[in-house]
């Protein structure tokens, strides 16, 4: 029977072969200071457009008129729906009479996130590290694959064999998007496909502090040994090879990551130690550079 995690690498394949890649770049090696939370932020300006333009006495037919906008552009910016370029955004601050700074003079607290999610190959250390993580932060552990299948009714596996990749992925962005509703203090594992999929694992960088725990091929499959599934073995002798060749081809798109661990030869405790220092102190190192748990 095909388990979810295999489910989900067939999913990979098929995400891989319909091109849906994100794009490679250099990434940070470091955990980067909290992400603005792009929507949020969106969310508090359309708020406080909305306001200042109650206070005016104008509809928003009248003061999209006075901007010079379109009706429908002032009630999207309204809605947090909207991103306008800062001259169209000065000229709505006029048509309520307010200052531009006004608008965007945002608490950092509402604008960004203390998510953290973690990414990386199956063994990679995610559930372990993930549930010391919350626990020494006090925030709720939530395991996405657990939700996409609470959402199906289905396991991982049946949603691939009975709906297919397509409505794997919907689900996927679904439960990313009622996890993010959530509230912005969590930890948060991902399966180790989602960096193949280019809206979600954007959306989930947008709105976390994303970590790789990286680890070597033979110790991946290490773990999953020693968990007591012998699954990968099976009766693939190349399970090894295609492992390497998982990892290989997923590097750039885990290097995407704010901070990338080593977690080969170090205990969770450490890793935990080594994401917390940067979580609590809002630390953002310069690009390049290859981060390690002590």
């Amino acid at each position: 029977m095909e388990t979810r995690r295999t489910a989900a690498a067939r999913g990979a394949v098929a995400e891989r072969k319909a091109g849906n890649i994100v794009p490679e770049v250099e990434g940070s090696r470091h955990l980067r200071a909290r992400p603005m939370d792009v929507h949020a932020f969106l969310a508090e300006l359309g708020q406080r457009l909305r306001k200042a333009r109650e206070r005016t006495g104008k509809t928003v037919t009248q003061a999209a008129r006075d901007a010079g906008v379109s009706r429908r552009h002032w009630t999207e910016t309204e809605a947090g729906r909207a991103n306008p370029s800062i001259l169209v955004l000065a000229r709505q601050a006029m048509a309520v009479r307010v200052r531009p700074a006004t608008l965007l003079d945002i608490p950092w607290h509402l604008a960004t996130t203390e998510r953290i999610a973690l990414v990386g190959l199956r063994g990679a250390g995610k559930s372990t590290v993930g549930r010391l993580l919350a626990q020494a932060l006090e925030v709720p552990f939530v395991e996405l694959d657990r939700r996409i299948e609470e959402r199906a009714g289905l396991t991982l596996a049946q949603v691939f064999d009975i709906h297919g990749p397509d409505a794997f992925r919907r689900l996927q962005r679904e439960a990313l998007e009622a996890v993010l509703a959530e509230g912005d203090r969590l930890v948060l594992e991902t399966g180790g496909s989602i960096v193949t999929s280019a809206d979600t694992y954007r959306r989930l960088r947008e709105t976390c502090r994303t970590v790789w725990l990286h680890a070597e091929p033979e110790e991946h499959f290490r773990r999953v040994i020693a968990q007591g599934d012998r699954r990968p073995i099976g009766d693939n002798p190349q399970a090894m090879e295609e492992l390497r060749t998982i990892l290989a081809r997923r590097e750039s798109l885990y290097g995407h990551c704010d901070l990338k661990v080593e977690t080969t030869g170090v205990t969770p405790e450490a890793i935990v130690e080594r994401i917390r220092a940067e979580a609590e102190h809002d630390l953002e190192g310069p690009a390049g550079g290859e981060e390690t748990a002590p």
